[in-house]
């Protein structure tokens, strides 16, 4: 190969490899607008929503006015014999999640039962549910 090719063939080469660079820097610097994930706004707001509802012991605790608003239950369950047993804490959340669904901000759990061979929920092994009543409580203005 002579000088003069020899010199356009690197020249060539510089400029391929500057222009590749140059594409992939670009590319990374680009604005990406269509990412999913399984996030979503809502999870968030209903992750922290138990913690909203106050566990009280009986209507005696109440200082203020308050306000029945109903009837609210939750269950843990073990839907596969190699899945964590069924608990209670599990299913007082879920009971605390359903009261704030109901704008509550205060609950009084009346019991919490175990279910063994759950056979007419036909998707559990066994479970555990809690009842409880829910409540609208005034706040004490401090």
């Amino acid at each position: 190969m002579n000088k003069k090719y020899q010199a356009t063939y690197v020249i060539t080469l510089r400029n391929i490899t500057a222009a590749l660079i140059l594409s992939l820097l670009a590319a990374g610097c680009a604005k990406i607008n269509d990412i999913s994930t399984n996030l979503d706004r809502d999870n968030f707001k209903n992750y922290f929503a138990p913690t909203k509802v106050k566990i009280v012991e009986s209507e005696k605790d109440f200082t203020g006015k308050y306000q029945f608003i109903g009837l609210v239950e939750g269950e843990s369950c073990q839907e596969k014999s190699h899945h964590a047993a069924p608990n209670e804490i599990d299913a007082r959340t879920e009971a605390r999640r359903q009261a704030y669904k109901l704008e509550a901000n205060a609950i009084i759990f009346s019991q919490c039962v175990i279910i063994e061979e759950d056979k007419a929920a036909k998707y559990c092994l066994a479970s555990t549910v809690c009842y409880g009543r829910a409540y609208k409580v005034e706040q004490d203005k401090k």
